[in-house]
């Protein structure tokens, strides 16, 4: 008896530990997915840190001011979120490459000799009309690559350059050119800019425009009222397939027209729709052409590359009858003054016609 139960003693000792064992073995942990890596970085880099001090007391310490420049304040490219106080001595100020959103009162309240401002490539939504207001001496301001999604109001009357290309913008409010008759320069490509926005008073009181760019927009129509003092006009990369009667009549000045990349067919373009007398340079590249257009004599340079031309009839597309170049002549003035043409990307074959050569004798380079 006591040696079974000497056996049996050990035998229900190991079976205690077995079931305790049991009972103490830690539960199974979940698996847990990892987190999903957000699109874009949800932290926006720290702002650099400031500089060493500046001999001008006045000079923002996350900013630069040139000791042999003071007029000029350089805060760019340094992760900034907000705009410092800008000392009232500066002229040109350089803030492009941050992550501003707004533009405070506060931080202009004292700049107001500023002829110069750098915004591009930053956040900015809407611009403060109390903001502009003080800005009066205001001649250039950049603001391409934001988040506009309208022309400001209320802009400087002193402007000369105003450049918003790259944002949203999709509206332009009442008269916002209207005192704007010194502006020389006005670039709105790559916005959303469709034909609703437009009416004959949109750019009414640009008297003095030259260069306007409405390229990378959405159009499906030429603009109306466009300012006819201009002479770079840019409509490429919209959805343009036909050109009014008489459209460019009044503008005198067009030596620069670029409509590459749009939807226009012969059908669309009236003859006379490029005989404009100062036209020097004429962009049709990548429309649905299937013919050459009528050109006026001074025109310089052509390009009608990757349209659905399979002919060319120099006589036809010739400005000046053939018969007068019967009889040589040293008076190159008479002649056509087209130097260059681009017609590669058609479905034409050589040789290059010789009548198109009789006509523009002055002809440096075809591309055929």
């Amino acid at each position: 008896m006591k040696v079974v139960t000497s056996l049996i003693f050990p035998l229900i000792l190991v079976l205690l530990c077995e079931v305790n064992g049991q009972r103490r073995r830690p539960p199974k942990k979940r698996v847990t997915p990892p987190p999903i890596e957000p699109v874009e970085p949800t932290e926006l880099p720290p702002p650099l840190p400031p500089g060493p001090p500046s001999v001008f007391p006045d000079c923002p310490r996350e900013c630069f001011c040139p000791p042999d420049f003071p007029s000029a304040l350089y805060c760019d490219s340094r992760n900034l979120r907000k705009v410092p106080i800008i000392p009232s001595r500066t002229h040109y100020l350089y803030l492009q490459n941050n992550f501003i959103e707004d533009l405070p009162e506060e931080s202009f309240k004292n700049a107001t000799e500023l002829r110069w401002i750098n915004l591009d490539n930053n956040r900015i939504k809407r611009v403060d009309k109390r903001v502009l207001d003080k800005l009066e001496s205001l001649v250039f301001l950049y603001l391409e690559k934001n988040h506009l999604r309208e022309i400001p109001n209320n802009l400087p009357s002193n402007l000369e350059q105003l450049r918003l290309s790259r944002n949203r913008i999709s509206k332009i409010p009442p008269g916002a050119f209207n005192k704007l008759e010194h502006l020389i320069l006005l670039d709105l490509h790559n916005n959303e800019l469709n034909d609703a926005v437009f009416n004959k008073n949109t750019f009414k009181g640009l008297k003095n425009l030259m260069q306007l760019n409405l390229a990378r927009n959405i159009l499906r129509k030429m603009p109306p009222g466009l300012p006819t003092a201009v002479h770079q006009l840019f409509l490429d990369k919209n959805n343009i397939t036909d050109i009014p009667e008489n459209y460019f009549k009044d503008f005198a000045n067009l030596a620069f027209l670029r409509l590459n990349y749009n939807g226009l067919t012969d059908k669309g373009l009236p003859r006379n729709s490029f005989n404009i007398t100062n036209l020097l340079v004429l962009h049709l590249a990548h429309n649905k052409l299937t013919n050459i257009p009528y050109i006026s004599p001074n025109l310089e340079h052509l390009y009608l590359n990757d349209n659905l031309i399979e002919t060319v009839n120099g006589t036809q597309i010739c400005p000046i009858s053939l018969f007068a170049f019967r009889e040589p002549s040293s008076d190159l003035d008479k002649v056509p003054h087209l130097r260059y043409l681009r017609l590669d990307g058609n479905h034409l074959k050589p040789p290059i016609p010789l009548d198109l050569m009789m006509c523009f004798r002055l002809l440096q380079s075809v591309i055929f």
